[in-house]
Order: structure tokens, then sequence, then C-alpha cells
């Protein structure tokens, strides 16, 4: 993933250009471009893992999507695209590119990879200050994963860390638990 910045006002049609050419996945995180290359399986088979659990669990009205991007309040040049992420079916009917964060129920990001940790530090801030009342970061990497809620003042105030193995327990109106026993690990960097 590479970090690249870019004068104000021209981010977003920056953004979409590289995406329509490139085919890899753009984000403007706190005014920096960031482009993605395609997952790999196991990224890929994580959220298809959260997705397949969390899904039939939800209420009529909520829905896991792939590939939806939310947009900072305020700045429609500043978006995220969240591996996975719960908005209101509703959502579907939208012609919007990006979807407005405080309507998400939760945001999934898997940790792609070990260069990238104060990145993934740097969204977890930026969907806190979005105001996304439930961001949960996977990391295959470590079999771990941390649960963040009630964001406030740009940070989440509430901070639940487990392991592969360990329910993540939810607030409502999403599930009571979303299972981790089967999620994939990337393989060990020798």
């Amino acid at each position: 993933m590479a970090a690249v910045p870019a004068r104000s006002g021209m981010l977003r049609r920056t953004a979409e250009g590289v995406e329509r050419r490139t085919g890899l996945q753009v984000e403007i995180i706190g005014g920096t471009l960031l482009m993605s290359p395609p997952r790999r399986g196991k990224h890929a088979g994580t959220v298809r893992h959260l997705r397949e659990d969390l899904g039939p669990q939800l209420p009529a009205n909520l829905d896991a999507y792939e590939s939806s991007s939310v947009a900072l309040p305020d700045d429609e040049d500043d978006y995220a695209t969240p591996d996975l992420i719960v908005l209101p079916v509703a959502w579907e009917n939208e012609d919007d590119r990006r979807a407005d964060p405080r309507r998400a129920a939760l945001a999934v990001q898997v940790v792609p990879g070990p260069s990238l940790i104060t990145l993934i530090a740097a969204r977890t801030s930026w969907y806190a200050i979005a105001g996304v009342p439930v961001l949960l970061t996977v990391d295959p990497r470590k079999g771990a994963w941390t649960l963040h809620t009630r964001p406030r003042d740009g940070e989440y105030q509430g901070v639940l860390h487990g392991t592969y193995g360990e329910a993540v327990p939810l607030p409502a109106p999403l599930p009571a638990e979303l299972d981790t026993s089967g999620l994939p690990l990337y393989a060990p960097r020798g």
C-alpha cells in the first residue's frame, strides 16, 4: 500500500481516476490518498467468514456489505472503504457513492500486513472521528482482534482485545457475538 499526498479539492477525482485505470482500491484517510492492491486469499477468506457469520444474525433492516465506502462528515474528499460494513438495507437503493458513517452499525478492517500497522492506527482514529459507532480490527498475522466502541473526540472510549477462538461481544443492534474460531491465519514471514 502506498501513501501519496495530493492537493485538496483534487483528491476525490484523483482517487476515482486511479480506481478506474488500475483496479486498485483507493481511500483518502486524513487527506492522504491510499492505494491497496487486490487482497490475498486469506484476507478475502477472513472477510467472507465474518460476513457469513454476521449476515444471518443481523436484524432485517441491516446487512453486511463489502466494497462500500463511508465519507468523513463535512468532507466528501475524505473517505474510507472498510473490508466489511454493516449498513441499513436502504443503502442498496441509494445513488450516493459513499454512505454516512454515522449510519453504519459496524465497520470491519482486516490488517493487511506488518508494514501497515501505523496505517491501521490512522484508520482507527479516522473511523472514530467519522462517528462509526463500532469498529472491529482483525489481525490474521497474530490471530487477534480488537473491538472499538463509543467514539468521542476522535478516539474510541471502549477497546476490547481478544484472540481467534474467542467470540467478539457486539453491542445491539448487532448480534450478541461474532465467531472467530474459523478465521485463517497468514503464514509466518521468513
